[in-house]
């Protein structure tokens, strides 16, 4: 809801008393964040003309500046004074200084680089391309913005929900008197998305308003805040292990560390607790932990779903590269559908940026001798080859040191072949991976900790790479053939199989393919038989799940040794994806999925790739990499890998979720929560919890499931906050999925994610889970 309404214009006192009023609203935020007195917020917060860039020919020049919440940016057209549209810092995904996008980098002189830079959204939101009056400008707005981006991450939910609230209640405060009517109330619980009566709204007011002045004010407003943030779930659990005058001691913690939360730690770490997240200096001194100190704590990643252990990189990361899941991402280029769709150097970014370690490059022939990416024989947008690696080259090691592999589909002649050769060898440099990393004869794939800030190129080769010895059987000559299924499916995705076609190959992009050289998949028995170990294949879904259920143990076999790449069916041209969990079962490495969709599927693979520091690879479990292991995911036999345990988990309740129909003023969620197990077939189960009616602020359920799982490494956990709709399909409110081994027993905090993976703040759900062996 804009701030900005008619209202009667101010005498220059009320003007001055207004400014004076604004200004303390911006320092209290600003304290909030951390930024009390910084100078880039301060030139955020007076604003500034910047130009807008959408082309050659439309460059504007418009007023920014942040709101007082600290949370808002505006513009105003700089002839009319007249406001044009706001947006969320929330919103804002990344901020790119210098002419990083596609849009700067074609309609402005390079001579502008360091005024220039680019807004990033979440989502689908167009980026916003902007130029500053000088470098020192353009300097400030992104150091200004990206503290407070840093700054909101850094806080405790608690913290964010009170900065929430806050401005809240600032937007509901209508003429802006620092006081609360009961018509402002009513307008501010609207806001925070809970629908009540007008008697519990009068009886709230009145109970609040102890100066009977008809309005709420200082710490009327503050009672009115804690009764509205008051959770009963904390009290009970709190109340139950509190037994030193009302307080927490440092025993008491330990005792509710052991019982609730199952956690194998010493007094000592509940001392430690007690002195990062207690408040109360007076309690601290005396080792204990309030209830202030005690939701504080509840709301870190200490009391997360997820382990803390591995929100880093915690697994051995010196196995062979197929022993690990790598997040993979199918025609990588696309934004939108396959069949016209644009093409965008944005979406690799974006790929890589979300921890993805294989990206598919469709290489066409293009004009003026440039190759081209785009998906063929459709009219899907194209890119320029060159740009494509110059945006990989930038951004595949921000969010992770581990390998990228380029998965090259080929379709051009010789003659840009070797242009591809070359800007691969001058813009990655010595990043890509020529030659074998080591002297003697390999008998197995590097590891990921050896291969960090690397680049493998997967593709055809005219040969086995220098220096291998063992079965080969690729042609010594200037052609080979075409019999990959990824390119035959692709461009053919009938049942009656395509004829196999021939393609020149230039030596030059040839020799630049050493551990991931593309080959026809000819059976297990051929491949174990015939293939050398860096010889793979890619595989479409429709082929990979009927081998995964008729020969499920041989396939797991198949990727003890050897990596294996599994796409989407050619037909699935909305770019919906496939169920990746039976792929990850049968020990798949390259499971590639639409990335710019989003989806069920592309919840699990976010949620897979979550723990371990989410450096884009995953350990398969030891039954996956183990030679003697018979393990088969569509028969349960007996084995290392079937440990059957009971899943407990109650659903207790959530806090602040948001308006799905934000257009709708009086539109108030009516919440349901849906909890989804995925694993081997029998794990796979699905149960939820009744809506609440009007009421996404602090909706409780207190419901409680049993699952039965029999094989908890391969099982993934996801959680569905919906709003319930009598008439439609429920809208999705927010998501979470991680791996059950990544799950921390007790009461825990899980955070929401938006359907394209984006943190909602200060929204979450409060559960209780516990994981024990089955009777």
């Amino acid at each position: 809801m804009s701030c900005f309404h008619k209202r009667p214009k101010r005498t220059k006192s009320e003007e001055l008393l207004f400014q004076e009023h604004l200004k303390k609203i911006a320092m209290e935020n600003g304290k909030r964040l951390g930024l009390e007195g910084d100078r880039d917020l301060k030139f955020l917060l007076t604003g500034g003309e910047l130009i807008k860039v959408r082309s050659g020919s439309w460059q504007k020049s418009r007023f920014y500046k942040l709101q007082e919440d600290c949370k808002t940016m505006w513009h105003e057209s700089s002839k009319t004074f007249k406001t044009r549209q706001t947006f969320s810092v929330d919103d804002i995904h990344s901020l790119r200084q210098g002419r990083q996008s596609e849009g700067l980098q074609k309609h402005t002189n390079p001579s502008t680089e360091d005024r220039c830079f680019t807004i990033i959204f979440k989502g689908r939101h167009k980026h916003l391309d902007l130029m500053a009056g000088s470098a020192d400008e353009a300097k400030k707005w992104v150091n200004g913005l990206e503290k407070i981006i840093n700054n909101m991450q850094n806080l405790s939910r608690q913290e964010k929900s009170e900065h929430w609230i806050f401005n809240c209640m600032r937007k509901a405060d209508k003429n802006e008197d620092n006081k609360m009517s009961l018509k402002e109330l009513k307008h501010f619980l609207r806001q925070i998305n809970v629908e009540v009566d007008d008697t519990y709204a009068e009886e709230l007011f009145k109970e609040c308003d102890k100066s009977n002045s008809g309005a709420l004010e200082g710490s009327e407003i503050k009672h009115f805040y804690d009764l509205l943030t008051h959770r009963e779930e904390i009290d009970v659990i709190y109340k139950k292990y509190a037994q030193v005058d009302g307080q927490m001691s440092s025993r008491d913690l330990l005792n509710f560390l052991h019982n609730e939360q199952r956690e194998q730690v010493t007094l000592g770490n509940a001392v430690k607790l007690i002195e990062k997240y207690e408040p109360d200096e007076t309690a601290k001194q005396r080792k204990h932990m309030t209830k202030d100190g005690f939701l504080m704590y509840m709301h870190q990643q200490e009391g997360s779903i997820l382990n803390p252990a591995h929100s880093k990189v915690y697994q051995d990361m010196r196995q062979p590269l197929n022993h690990y899941y790598i997040s993979s991402s199918h025609n990588t280029y696309l934004t939108a559908d396959q069949l016209k769709g644009p093409s965008s150097t944005e979406a690799y970014i974006r790929a890589l940026m979300k921890g993805c370690r294989c990206v598919e490059l469709d290489c066409w022939d293009g004009a003026n001798g440039e190759p081209v990416i785009y998906h063929g024989y459709t009219l899907t947008s194209k890119v320029l080859f060159r740009d494509v690696i110059k945006a990989i080259k930038d951004y595949a090691f921000k969010t992770s040191d581990y390998p990228v592999i380029l998965s090259l589909e080929n379709h051009c002649t010789v003659p840009q072949q070797k242009l591809m050769a070359h800007h691969l060898a001058t813009i990655l440099g010595a990043a890509l991976v020529t030659e074998l990393l080591s002297d003697a004869t390999p008998t197995r794939f590097p590891s990921p900790e050896e291969l960090k800030g690397k680049f493998l190129i997967k593709g055809k080769r005219l040969n086995k790479p220098d220096g291998v010895s063992g079965n080969n059987n690729a042609m010594e000559v200037d052609s080979v053939s075409e019999e990959d299924e990824a390119a035959e499916n692709k461009e053919n995705d009938q049942k009656a199989k395509p004829k196999k076609s021939k393609i020149k190959l230039a030596k030059e992009l040839s020799d630049m393919v050493v551990y991931c050289k593309s080959v026809h998949f000819g059976g297990f028995e051929h491949a174990k038989d015939t293939q050398a170990f860096y010889e793979m294949s890619s595989l479409k879904e429709s082929k990979a799940f009927n081998l995964a259920e008729t020969a499920g143990t041989a396939f797991i076999h198949h990727n003890m040794d050897k990596l294996t790449r599994i796409y989407p069916a050619g037909s699935r041209t909305d770019s919906s994806n496939y169920n990746p969990v039976p792929m990850w079962n049968t020990g798949c490495q390259i499971v590639a999925l639409n990335f710019q969709t989003p989806c069920k599927e592309m919840d699990l693979n976010q949620g897979r790739f979550f723990p371990n520091g989410a450096c884009g690879y995953a350990l398969k479990p030891e039954f996956q990499r183990d030679l003697a292991s018979q393990m088969n995911p569509g028969s349960l036999s007996k084995g290392p890998w079937l440990q059957k345990k009971t899943l407990h988990i109650m659903v207790i309740s959530a806090q602040q979720l948001p308006k799905v129909n934000k257009e709708k003023h009086n539109s108030i969620v009516d919440p349901l929560v849906r909890v989804e197990v995925y694993g081997v077939g029998a794990d796979n189960t699905t149960k939820e919890t009744n809506h609440i009616e009007n009421n996404g602020f602090n909706p409780m359920w207190n419901e409680s499931f049993q699952f039965v799982v029999h094989v908890p490494e391969l099982t993934m956990l996801r959680f569905l906050v919906e709003d319930y709709d009598t008439t439609s399909q429920n809208d999705l409110i927010g998501q979470y999925c991680l791996p059950l081994t990544s799950m921390q027993n007790g009461y825990r905090h899980v955070p929401l994610l938006t359907k394209r993976g984006d943190v909602i703040s200060s929204s979450g759900l409060f559960v209780h889970l516990m994981l024990l062996d089955a009777q």
